[in-house]
């Protein structure tokens, strides 16, 4: 089982090299190197030895999902809601965007106690699939993990 994560840790670190970390992203994402899919399908397995999620989850303190029509079926039908009562009570849709979020933060479902989500059976596909290593090619997700290692020590540490 990993260590549990230092949040304060992580967050000064990643402001140290927020500006760092961002132009070598943007550097992948101009070169597109031959191997980099190879490289972060390799580096994730030892990510994820060093991470407890459960100690952190800054994903869901700091950041929303988008929200799915497949997913907001699924989630209100499990809280035995409309989906349009579930969107009214726990989602909102930015200005000129067809993405649903959530409307406060930190999550709704996430157990400030635990840090363990209420709904994890039926979790968003955004949650589910968080932080996105397994998506290929990596550069078509550089904007995602642009996003990501600002929060997310799993990201921050495969960037590294």
């Amino acid at each position: 089982m990993p260590a549990p994560l230092n949040l304060k840790s992580f967050a000064q670190k990643q402001r140290h090299n927020k500006a760092k970390f961002n132009a070598y992203l943007e550097s992948l994402l101009d070169a597109q190197p031959e191997q980099l899919d190879a490289t972060v399908a390799a580096a994730a397995p030892k990510v994820w030895e060093v991470t407890d999620c459960l100690s952190c989850a800054n994903c869901c303190k700091k950041m929303s999902p988008t929200f799915t029509s497949a997913d907001i079926k699924r989630i209100a039908s499990h809280l035995k809601m409309t989906p349009k009562a579930f969107k009214e009570k726990y989602l909102y849709q930015p200005p000129n965007d067809t993405d649903w979020m959530n409307r406060s933060q930190p999550c709704q479902f996430l157990n400030l106690n635990d840090n363990k989500c209420s709904i994890y059976e039926v979790r968003p596909a955004d949650c589910a699939g968080f932080p996105h290593f397994d998506k290929f090619p990596t550069v078509d997700y550089m904007h995602v993990h642009q996003q990501n290692v600002a929060y997310c020590p799993a990201t921050y540490n495969l960037v590294e």
